[in-house]
C-alpha cells in the first residue's frame, strides 16, 4: 500500500461515525502499525464510575483495524481476545496495534491499551481475516 493509499485509509477511519462519537483520534498509521487515542469523561464510564470495558474495547478494536486494513487488502476481523489488566488513571487512553505476523489469508496482531500515564490497561490479541477485496 503506498503513501496515497495510507492517506485514504487516514481518512476513512477519521471519518468513522463511531470512532467519531468517541472521540477517537488517529495518531499513526503505517504498514502493519496503528496508534490512536481516545478522551475518557462521563460519556465512557459504566455504572459504578470506572471506564467502560466496552469503551477500551472500542479503542483496541479501531487500533486493530486500522493496522490489519493498512496492507490495501479490506481486512475483518475474526477473533479478538482481550485482558483488561488495571482501571486507567488520567483523561485518555493510548491503543498501539503491531502486527505480528501475516500470510496470504489471516494476520495476528497485538494491541496493546495504556493510560495517560503509560500504564498498561489491557492487552489484546486480535487474528484478522484478509479478503481479496482492496480497502
Amino acid at each position: 500500500m503506498g503513501a496515497e493509499s495510507l492517506d485514504l485509509l487516514r481518512e476513512k477511519l477519521q471519518q468513522d461515525p463511531f470512532a467519531r462519537a468517541l472521540g477517537i483520534r488517529l495518531l499513526l498509521l503505517e504498514k502493519g502499525l496503528a496508534r490512536l487515542e481516545m478522551p475518557l469523561g462521563e460519556h465512557t464510564r459504566n455504572f459504578l464510575g470506572m471506564t467502560h470495558g466496552a469503551a477500551i474495547f472500542a479503542l483496541a478494536d479501531q487500533a486493530f483495524a486500522a493496522a490489519c486494513n493498512s496492507h490495501g487488502e479490506r481486512s475483518v476481523a475474526f477473533n479478538v481476545t482481550i485482558s483488561f489488566l488495571a482501571p486507567p488513571r488520567g483523561d485518555r487512553l493510548v491503543a498501539e496495534a503491531r502486527e505480528l505476523s501475516r500470510s496470504k489469508n489471516v494476520g495476528v496482531y497485538h494491541i496493546q491499551v495504556n493510560d495517560a500515564d503509560g500504564s498498561a490497561v489491557a492487552e489484546v490479541q486480535g487474528l484478522a481475516y484478509r479478503r481479496s477485496e482492496r480497502t
